[in-house]
């Protein structure tokens, strides 16, 4: 059923790494760490306790998924209550797929004028890339795999995986 992609250890390893990036680059600064619900919820966990500067956290869900096929729909089901313009803001995203969920989200928060605005992505799909974003740092690049774990699920089940594997 999976085959594991990335492991336990090199999740944490990447997420540490990327933490001290962060802890360096935004010290002395207001920072927000946004996480795109529900897939980035392990991720982002894991990411700001990796962090060792203070920073908020905030959330968004936006969904453009049935089963394993994207809709090419993206609906905001849960957005941010705090005005961001006074604040350095990373997107915390499990996954960039199509693009097309990431692109809105990074465009509505666009529109609120951040300090700025910086992508940080677990996983980075480029060969399925329809929308025009990229991240500012990827963890893990892989190729045109579904893939379930640490926070990304099919149909809700395996979200609990401690690492990232291939469904199939």
């Amino acid at each position: 059923m999976e085959s594991i992609l990335f492991s336990e250890q090199e999740i944490r390893n990447k997420t540490s790494e990327t933490g001290n990036y962060i802890s360096r680059k935004y010290k002395d600064k207001p920072l927000l760490i946004v996480g795109i619900l529900k897939g980035s919820f392990v991720f982002l966990a894991d990411l700001i306790r990796a962090i060792d500067i203070p920073c908020e956290v905030g959330f968004m869900c936006a969904e453009s998924y049935e089963g394993t096929e994207s809709t090419g729909e993206v609906r905001i089901t849960l957005d941010l209550k705090q005005d961001i313009s006074q604040y350095h803001v990373i997107i915390a995203e499990d996954i960039i797929d199509t693009g097309r969920t990431l692109k809105a989200v990074a465009d509505i928060l666009k529109e609120r004028n951040p300090l700025s605005l910086e992508i940080i992505t677990l996983l980075d799909k480029p060969s399925r890339r329809i929308a025009d974003i990229d991240a500012d740092i990827s963890l893990f690049t892989i190729p045109d795999l579904f893939v379930v774990g640490y926070g990304l699920d099919y149909n809700e089940n395996f979200r609990n995986l401690p690492y990232i594997a291939e469904l199939r």
